[in-house]
């Protein structure tokens, strides 16, 4: 299957809200698309953006992206990527693309000097986690936790 891993552009917001619903709905987590196309593009296209965004195509059209920062780890008093979504739609999984995204993630940390690649997934996503454990990432166990504002 051939696909393509490009960045982001403004014309891509209308499908990455998309896939973010569905990836929502893959991690049985509530979203609402409401205003996220404006939001998402003051993030991304900024002098000093705070996220950046990758999109794969197949055939020109969109069927997954990663989403990642980059932040500052006190432990390790280094900095670090941190990949905050990966998804894939259905049909897209299975044939190397994650792997993929995941040696692209890890160039652009190399470039920016990062020490490693953080993320977190659920632990009812075992697909993903035999992925991670098969690419040679660590899983720490962890709760992760949320206060609303």
């Amino acid at each position: 299957m051939e696909f393509i891993i490009r960045d982001c552009n403004t014309n891509d917001l209308p499908k990455l809200v998309n896939l973010c619903q569905k990836h929502a709905e893959y991690e049985k987590a509530t979203y609402n698309p409401e205003g996220k196309e404006n939001k998402l593009k003051l993030a991304l296209f900024t002098e000093r953006p705070k996220l950046y965004c990758l999109i794969v195509e197949i055939n020109a059209s969109i069927i997954g992206y990663a989403t990642y920062t980059f932040d500052y780890s006190t432990w390790d008093a280094a900095d670090f990527m941190y990949l905050d979504c990966l998804y894939l739609e259905d049909s897209a999984r299975g044939f190397g693309i994650g792997e993929a995204i995941i040696e692209k993630l890890k160039q652009i940390a190399i470039n920016k000097n990062c020490i490693n690649i953080q993320w977190q997934t659920p632990t009812f996503n075992t697909r993903a986690i035999k992925f991670y454990n098969r690419i040679g990432a660590n899983g720490k166990d962890k709760v992760r936790f949320s206060l609303p504002l």
